[in-house]
């Protein structure tokens, strides 16, 4: 494990990460006009975040499911695929939300990144994105992909969507993904963790008060939320793939990766937790240079796998 020292409190982009989040999202309150509202913030800065030069994206759909595949112009790894779970609470985002994301690991990487578009809450609860993941997977699989060629990766709700999935094929007696990148993973839809404390005033983009709307929206108020299917952080790992988790100081999911690591260190997989002095919730999305030094990270040790 690599952890970094404390954060400084007072880093100015954290500060204006914080600020512009509360201007684009407010409160990020689950009504009809906030929650269109948030998704629109999105997919705007998809369209503020110029995508890498040199990079092919294909779109097109799985049914009636939108997904896409972006790959570098240059020589890159043919046989092998990123398919990428996006963030936003299992409430927002969209194809070109996915694709900030999905465009920077593909190019960094040198590998095809897939990314979906699945149906949101609270139109769509439980377990609608999950089957659209399995979805996805099997699209890969009737593609000629291997388990093994694949490698699963996710942000926030999506790393809780990449764990599930792993889950769901386990179940299934399915082959698992050769690896896992997790990026904030959301893993423990309690919301107990002592970092909601700790880290409520300085987390720029999550507060506590969101993060419990947004699984009530995902899977309703009377719900056991340690049901390992929510929370895959109570799940057993023995069998698991090998898995990179990264995570900011300062965001009230840190205990979230922490927890995890150990937990899937116990079940026998091989972790790699490195946790960012400088980061907040998926500050891989930015073009920074602090971001682009963490998927740089998330290359080199993809490159242990390849």
């Amino acid at each position: 494990m690599n952890l970094f020292n404390k954060n400084d409190k007072t880093d100015p982009i954290m500060r204006a990460v914080k600020a512009v989040n509360s201007v684009a999202e407010g409160e990020k309150s689950l009504s009809p006009e906030d929650l269109e509202r948030q998704r629109n913030a999105q997919d705007l800065l998809a369209k503020l975040i110029i995508p890498p030069i040199g990079m092919t994206q294909t779109e097109f759909n799985i049914g009636d499911m939108n997904a896409a595949v972006c790959k570098p112009d240059f020589a890159h790894y043919e046989n092998r695929i990123i398919l990428y779970c996006h963030g936003g609470g299992y409430t927002c985002g969209s194809l070109k939300y996915a694709g900030i994301l999905g465009q920077r690991l593909s190019y960094y990487c040198g590998l095809k990144t897939m990314f979906f578009e699945y149906r949101l809450a609270p139109e769509h609860p439980y377990p609608a994105a999950i089957q659209d993941a399995v979805r996805a997977w099997d699209y890969l699989m009737l593609k000629g992909y291997g388990a093994k060629d694949i490698i699963v990766a996710g942000d926030s709700a999506g790393g809780n969507m990449a764990l599930s999935l792993c889950l769901f094929l386990r179940e299934q007696e399915r082959m698992l993904p050769g690896g896992l990148v997790l990026m904030s993973p959301w893993t423990d839809m309690t919301a107990e963790s002592e970092s909601y404390k700790t880290y409520e005033e300085v987390d720029p983009i999550l507060t506590g008060n969101y993060v419990r709307s947004v699984r009530e929206a995902y899977c309703g108020k009377e719900t056991d939320y340690r049901d390992v299917h929510f929370s895959p952080l109570f799940a057993d790992f023995k069998g698991f793939p090998p898995t990179y988790i990264q995570v900011g100081q300062s965001e009230i999911l840190l205990d979230d990766s922490l927890k995890l690591c150990e937990k899937m260190r116990e079940g026998g997989a091989s972790v790699k937790l490195d946790v960012y002095e400088s980061g907040w919730h998926v500050f891989q999305q930015l073009p920074l240079p602090r971001s682009n030094d963490a998927v740089k990270d998330i290359c080199e040790w993809l490159k242990t796998l390849i």
